[in-house]
């Protein structure tokens, strides 16, 4: 017969228990104690230094792939428009889907990107490139770039890359320390966040020195980077635990009339948390909005869609800007790829990568303008034809990152930041 403790070590040697590894919102669900009510304010670390503004990124992630035509690149009057109108915005000369109004009445503050041209029209292949700014294969595990920034920026206990809505994109050879920390739905309480109730500080001690002894007798005889990760992780979720800042993932704490403005649909409240995020310190937040692979019954599954999206992403923007986080914080919204132009037999858009959009806001990004154009019917990109990559070394301008940067994959390969591109210079005019 075996002793309890000699159990523990046989099972941990077996294989790397779960435990407190993921500490995210799909663990099984246990019963835990409330944040102190009275927790503090916490005071956002300061923006960097020099030309870049940015501190943090907050990636808005259509997933499916967003149609274009009938959000930021109308074509009224035509028929890829497909009877949707687009409505006059604050700036002159830019016009949005009739679907965004929220949005239109925001677009000084948005820089509005028509003219992405992609390869990638494969769903998995194509949210690999836009998360990590490559294309898949070589047999590499590119990490996304929420890790690298996670990796560059995080301090203190709360993740560096938080995915709301969706698993968010892994730290491939970053390891697991750098992905993602994933809460599922917004609109429930993030569970595991808290020690069980009726368990008192001395005996979590108890077992928490238990799990460390077992974590180091494991490590000297499997050392390698998954154990070291799985370590690391284990390690901030247990810091986590006990950390002011986690009051950040409670939207119980924010007003009713805060909650309102940014909807109730799940993508509306990550927005929200996005922004509690950030202003804890939190550098990378992704907000998935799924749904967007509307290949039939189009006409009828964009408005909803739409109208979670205007509501969320304006709420965020504006709050952003009145909290003065905007010039700190840069706002992406993007997807797979964007749609066709026609409708098909089945009353949908299909995938379409030939004109793929964005919209940036913040960050030291100059909003208010229209970056490339289609032609009439939004068949072709006709003017600034513009990369993937170039929107990531953007996006690294505006964080202050070096997109050259090398990484040594355990393939022996290095692996720049960005591959290849250059930065969109309109963005910074």
């Amino acid at each position: 017969m075996i002793d309890r403790r000699d159990f523990l070590r046989f099972s941990f040697a077996s294989g790397l228990a779960a435990g407190l590894a993921s500490c995210s919102s799909s663990s099984a669900p246990i019963a835990s104690a409330p944040a102190p009510r009275s927790a503090p304010p916490i005071a956002p670390p300061p923006p960097p230094a020099g030309p870049a503004r940015a501190r943090a990124c907050i990636l808005l992630y259509m997933a499916g792939g967003p149609s274009q035509i009938d959000t930021f690149d109308p074509k009224p009057g035509t028929a890829s428009a497909a009877g949707l109108r687009a409505v006059d915005t604050k700036v002159d000369g830019m016009r949005l889907g009739e679907l965004l109004p929220g949005l239109a009445r925001q677009a000084d503050r948005l820089a509005v990107i028509r003219s992405i041209v992609s390869a990638e029209g494969n769903h998995a292949r194509a949210v690999h490139l836009m998360h990590t700014g490559y294309a898949p294969g070589g047999g590499v595990q590119h990490p996304a770039f929420g890790a690298i920034v996670g990796a560059e920026r995080a301090a203190g206990p709360l993740p560096g890359y938080v995915a709301i809505g969706g698993p968010g994109a892994d730290g491939g050879f970053l390891g697991a320390a750098h992905s993602p920390f994933a809460v599922l739905a917004p609109s429930q309480p993030v569970r595991n966040l808290h020690r069980f109730r009726g368990l008192d500080q001395a005996r979590l001690d108890q077992r928490l020195e238990l799990r460390r002894q077992l974590d180091d007798r494991f490590a000297a005889s499997h050392a390698s980077p998954i154990v070291e990760g799985q370590v690391a992780v284990n390690q901030r979720a247990v810091a986590m635990m006990s950390a002011a800042q986690v009051v950040a993932f409670d939207l119980e704490r924010e007003p009713a009339a805060a909650r309102r403005a940014y909807g109730e649909s799940d993508f509306g409240l990550g927005c929200l948390m996005a922004r509690r995020l950030v202003e804890a310190g939190v550098p990378f937040v992704e907000v998935m909005m799924k749904g967007w692979d509307t290949h039939f019954d189009h006409q009828n599954r964009i408005r909803p869609l739409c109208s979670q999206l205007d509501q969320g992403m304006s709420a965020l923007v504006a709050d952003l800007a009145r909290r003065g986080l905007l010039d700190s914080t840069l706002v992406v919204w993007t997807g797979d790829f964007g749609r066709t132009p026609e409708l098909s037999a089945r009353g949908g858009r299909d995938h379409y990568p030939k004109v793929t959009p964005a919209v940036l806001a913040g960050g030291g990004v100059r909003g208010g303008q229209v970056i490339g154009a289609t032609d009439p019917a939004g068949r072709e990109v006709v003017e600034r034809a513009l990369t993937v990559p170039d929107l990531f070394a953007s996006i690294c301008a505006a964080l202050g990152l070096d997109p050259s940067r090398s990484r040594m994959s355990p393939e022996g390969r290095p692996l720049a930041t960005v591959n290849g591109g250059s930065r969109i210079e309109e963005l910074f005019a």
